[in-house]
């Protein structure tokens, strides 16, 4: 019996104790922790110099309200912040995660244009499949039905755009054509919304959970930051899952070198010692929402400064044992030994991702993309024999929430190479099974 609740009645261990990339269960059992969590634990669990930092701070304060004091921390954390952010984004606005990051944008996003006099503003484009968080405003621009429709007459529906999902529509992910014939398709929604009503286009780098570390063709991200230009849209990154290293750069955007006006950033960038989260705002921009009497829009625990405490310490970690520089080569190996994996199971039908955000997708046929049944529901049925072998992955259905099947494979920043080699074989043994259980697969394996 408990009187806990979440999204549904599955069973899991009870947690004891976890270190590094591996976590324990009160039985002893040991699981690599094979999805970081949800992207979450970036620099691996219970570090020592991150702990010591969050000790320090707990011995002088927990609680400072951002609009009674500063903070050493938070500032801090926010002069660390803007040094990593693109040049002309110095202004940090913290929050405790992702959705409320996401929330911050799109109020920002709103209040300047009202200083510019631009009212008509209001439309947020986003992509579909596509998901940006749990609030009404982030549901309104994420694109993944389950997740969506319950709450439709709540909210107001936000136009959408396809996702470059290259793989699916038989397209050349190198080729700059195809990269500039889905971001035409903005181009031609804001042409059909009328190109003043539009504030804002919000975007993930590499795709997190609704496309399974979609990384965009060549040409796309560019495109769509001319097209935003041209039309005076603001450009929404939205970095929750690659912000802080996993791509193998700090922000995903930064392997397309652009600039976007507004970030939210949150996941590992408290890697899941505290909750914690940012949004990271053209200069020019808060200038002017502040001068025309301050941003209207805040949360209780913003700025919090245990967790900005414990932020310093994660970025710290990063930069001090080139994490990103490891999530580039670890990404590199285990995206070999995924594509190894895929020669010998005809059920994995893509591998894609960067650095270390890589997924997989299931398909009943490569060569038609066609999905695997969704009542088989793979998603969910792989997850659990992976945990049986003692390895966790992530999940979620691909194509808009309702089929499909992708599963994030995404440990932390510091896993090695002999530890891969270790993920791998659970992996392996995890897909082999699943396979021996759908009779058009069973003796593939």
């Amino acid at each position: 019996m408990t009187n806990l609740f979440y999204q549904t009645k599955s069973p899991r261990p009870t947690l004891d104790r976890a270190e590094g990339i591996y976590m324990w269960d009160t039985d002893g059992k040991r699981y690599i922790d094979g999805s970081s969590g949800a992207m979450v634990s970036n620099i691996g669990h219970s570090n020592p110099a991150v702990l010591d930092a969050m000790r320090a701070q707990m011995d002088k304060s927990t609680f400072g309200y951002r609009l009674h004091f500063q903070t050493e921390s938070s500032e801090k954390l926010a002069a660390k912040t803007a040094a990593l952010a693109p040049e002309g984004l110095n202004k940090v606005f913290f929050v405790s995660g992702g959705s409320e990051a996401v929330e911050s944008t799109l109020k920002m996003a709103r209040q300047y244009a009202l200083t510019q006099g631009q009212s008509q503003r209001f439309k947020v484009i986003s992509r579909y499949p596509s998901y940006h968080g749990c609030t009404l405003g982030a549901l309104a621009i994420t694109g993944y039905a389950p997740m969506t429709a319950p709450f439709d007459p709540m909210m107001m529906r936000m136009p959408k755009v396809p996702a470059p999902r290259a793989y699916l529509d038989g397209l050349d992910p190198t080729d700059l054509a195809t990269g500039h014939h889905y971001a035409d398709m903005l181009e031609a929604r804001i042409l059909e919304e009328g190109p003043d009503t539009v504030l804002a286009f919000i975007v993930e780098p590499v795709g997190g959970a609704s496309t399974g570390a979609l990384v965009p063709p060549a040409g796309y991200m560019q495109r769509i930051r001319e097209i935003c230009t041209r039309y005076g849209i603001l450009l929404i990154h939205d970095e929750v899952m690659t912000g802080g290293g996993r791509t193998g750069r700090f922000f995903g955007a930064e392997h397309w070198e652009v600039t976007p006006d507004l970030i939210s950033l949150s996941k590992g960038f408290g890697g899941g010692y505290v909750p914690l989260g940012a949004m990271i705002a053209r200069d020019d921009i808060v200038e002017a929402v502040m001068g025309a009497g301050g941003f209207i829009h805040g949360f209780t625990y913003a700025g919090n400064p245990l967790a900005c405490a414990a932020g310093c310490a994660v970025l710290d970690q990063i930069t001090e044992h080139d994490l990103i520089g490891n999530a580039a080569r670890m990404g590199d190996a285990l995206a070999e030994r995924l594509r190894g994996l895929m020669q010998r199971y005809p059920l994995i039908g893509d591998v894609r991702g960067k650095g270390l955000l890589m997924a997989f997708e299931l398909m009943a046929d490569r060569a038609t993309k066609a999905p695997l049944p969704a009542n088989l529901n793979a998603h969910a049925r792989l997850v659990d024999i992976a945990y049986d072998n003692g390895l966790i992955i992530y999940s979620r259905r691909t194509r808009g929430g309702t089929s499909g099947d992708h599963f994030l494979v995404c440990p932390p920043m510091i896993v090695d190479a002999a530890q891969l080699d270790d993920l791998t074989d659970r992996l392996d043994r995890s897909l082999a099974s699943y396979m021996a259980e759908i009779p058009q697969f069973s003796g593939a394996a």
